[in-house]
């Protein structure tokens, strides 16, 4: 699951109260799922590139593959750039990390500067939006003045599981 609790929600301790340390309670890190990781991107364009090149072995020694090739090989590079921009699309990240007093999420954009929000996690409201939201079991955090979604390029199971989580959480803390 791209959802990694570096300090396990199950861990936290229950009310903190007045005398808490003031470290970090929980952390999580939020990825969009990867498919095809880098070596199976490496291995897909090699295997396009001898795929495509077949057909042109019976034009090898005529003018006909000097005509061809550059589409062929055009192709391949279309292939190629488009694969890396999804990657690079798909560094986005999100990161919770929850002290006894304060709660942040961080987005991080492929492109574009961060995003952060923060507020006092004793007024902070997990709500999931099973219908009506942008994607299927919406997750928002509401609190600080405003709403913000957090993991919207999860799965639908992935962001009921984090919802169960998040809502354990903040139930501890506060």
């Amino acid at each position: 699951m791209p959802v990694e609790w570096l300090t396990r929600p199950d861990k936290a301790p229950a009310s903190p109260g007045a005398f808490s340390s003031g470290g970090v309670v929980a952390r999580a890190c939020l990825w969009p799922h990867r498919s095809l990781p880098r070596r199976g991107f490496a291995a897909f364009i090699l295997i396009t590139f001898f795929l495509i090149l077949m057909p042109t072995v019976p034009l090898l020694g005529t003018p006909v593959l000097w005509g061809l090739l550059p589409f062929l090989l055009g192709a391949v590079a279309l292939l190629w750039y488009f694969l890396d921009r999804s990657y690079r699309d798909g560094e986005l990240t999100e990161e919770l990390v929850l002290w006894s007093d304060r709660v942040r999420l961080t987005r991080r954009n492929p492109r574009g500067p961060a995003q952060e929000w923060e507020a006092n996690p004793h007024w902070v409201r997990v709500e999931m939006h099973e219908s009506g939201g942008p994607v299927e079991n919406y997750v928002t955090l509401r609190g600080g003045g405003r709403a913000v979604e957090i993991g919207a390029f999860l799965s639908p199971e992935e962001r009921e599981t984090l919802y169960g989580d998040l809502r354990h959480l903040f139930a501890r803390v506060a």
